[in-house]
């Protein structure tokens, strides 16, 4: 079997070892969710896109300051450092 090399960000590594089964390896546990979620593709269900990884808890709420859309207020800012 060939070997392929894929980054996942902490917070996908942590749901893969939380649903690891017992004596199961992690390369095992991520082919059985990659199968498990493709038998239960619903591709209609599907938002436009999936967001993954980690970043700042305010991301949400923030996004169009960090994407410098829009400015941020004095005392505002990543990590409160206020703007940049």
């Amino acid at each position: 079997m060939p070997r392929r090399t894929i980054y996942f960000p902490d917070s996908v590594e942590k749901l893969v070892r939380e649903r690891m089964l017992e004596g199961e390896s992690f390369s095992s546990t991520v082919v059985r969710l990659i199968e498990l979620g493709a038998l239960d593709d619903d591709r209609d269900s599907w938002p436009d896109w999936i967001g993954s990884g980690e970043g700042p808890g305010d991301l949400g709420i923030n996004a169009e300051k960090y994407l410098g859309i829009k400015p941020w207020e004095p005392g505002e800012g990543p990590r409160g450092e206020g703007p940049r």
